[in-house]
């Protein structure tokens, strides 16, 4: 296979896209050659020998968008062409690729999770031989070219900590993401509140960018919440987001992860609740979406969107079922990304969809 990904960065220190250097090498395993097309390269490792980075740059939109067009010109015109141009997340690429690679019966593929369904994705999706997405529910339009393939997990970097041990003192709670009000995090701190006063011993630890100005309000009103809490003041720090490299340990260390998050459109399908299934960890998640990957197990994981009082009953349960009961639970988590979730599984998914998919 030989396989033009249209990405973002490469950057192992992006707060957010960190993950799509765990995708080229995967892609990069399985094909003849990858060539990677990015606005910008931050630090990353060293990329396999078939992997070929070329950067369009990060000018004005109309210079940008037309350096791409270029770079991708020339790639496609190659020979032997490419089998096919794999857009990640960022629509507008395939379509202004389109045009290019329609004529030339190369096929194009999307890669999208996310809420937002604008008028540039719409047009993308009628462009595309086929769309992926976590799942049908995680891509915001229905289409009868959505792929539900899964996340794309590191399971051996993410992996919980050995040797596994019980755990004694305040259950260590974790929340990851960015700042945003749709995240839930106020839901997380009445529910820890109403916990803590009927007797849990637990401390929560927020971690997270503030990528907009809405965001950076919000955590100044988190922060201002918390110190106006005599429950929460001790039990609650807000943090600047991990490293990457940092994730895994953090995760491993933590009894459980809380996702709070609102539905905006589709079901947003977050990457770190499977990274925390990945290390062992249970997810204690409000999105209706993972109803069936958490479902069916000894401790109830699942509570309604914006329900502070059911989490903080989830919370007591947790504490009360003790480390054994929790390490079970995780280690079925795991389990569950290790069949669904991984980087491997995602990246034979992603050639199946190559060999799949014909042009219209």
């Amino acid at each position: 296979m030989r396989l033009v990904f249209v990405t973002q960065t490469l950057d192992a220190e992006h707060p957010v896209l960190a993950q799509t250097l765990d995708l080229v090498h995967a892609l990069a395993a399985r094909s003849e050659e990858l060539v990677v097309l990015c606005a910008s390269v931050g630090r990353h490792p060293e990329l396999p020998a078939n992997v070929r980075v070329r950067v369009f740059g990060r000018t004005s939109r109309l210079g940008r968008g037309t350096r791409f067009v270029a770079i991708l010109g020339s790639e496609l015109w190659r020979r032997p062409r490419p089998d096919a141009v794999l857009t990640h997340m960022v629509p507008l690429f395939l379509v202004l690729a389109a045009p290019l690679a329609k004529p030339l019966r190369v096929r194009q593929l999307l890669w999208y999770t996310h809420w937002h369904a604008g008028r540039t994705l719409r047009l993308a999706t009628r462009l595309a031989d086929l769309v992926l997405s976590v799942d049908r529910r995680s891509f915001p339009l229905a289409s009868p070219k959505v792929r539900g393939i899964g996340h794309a997990i590191d399971v051996e970097r993410f992996a919980p900590a050995a040797p596994l041990r019980a755990r004694d003192g305040a259950l260590r709670l974790l929340a990851l993401g960015r700042t945003a009000r749709w995240k839930g995090y106020d839901t997380m701190l009445a529910a820890l509140e109403r916990a803590t006063a009927a007797g849990l011993n637990g401390r929560l630890e927020i971690r997270g960018p503030q990528l907009t100005d809405d965001e950076r309000v919000h955590r100044q009103e988190l922060e201002a919440a918390i110190a106006e809490s005599g429950l929460l003041r001790e039990r609650v720090v807000i943090e600047p987001p991990l490293p990457r490299a940092e994730l895994p340990a953090v995760l491993a260390e933590s009894d459980a992860l809380l996702s709070a998050t609102q539905p905006l459109g589709s079901e947003t399908l977050d990457k770190v609740v499977y990274e925390a299934a990945a290390c062992g960890v249970p997810v204690l998640a409000s999105n209706v979406a993972l109803s069936e990957f958490l479902g069916g197990l000894p401790v109830e994981l699942r509570f309604p969107v914006r329900d502070a009082d059911r989490l903080a009953d989830l919370l007591l349960e947790l504490a009360a079922a003790g480390a054994e009961a929790r390490a079970e639970v995780g280690a079925e988590l795991r389990r569950r990304v290790v069949a669904g979730h991984s980087v491997e599984s995602w990246a034979d998914a992603v050639v199946a969809a190559v060999a799949d998919s014909r042009p219209e």
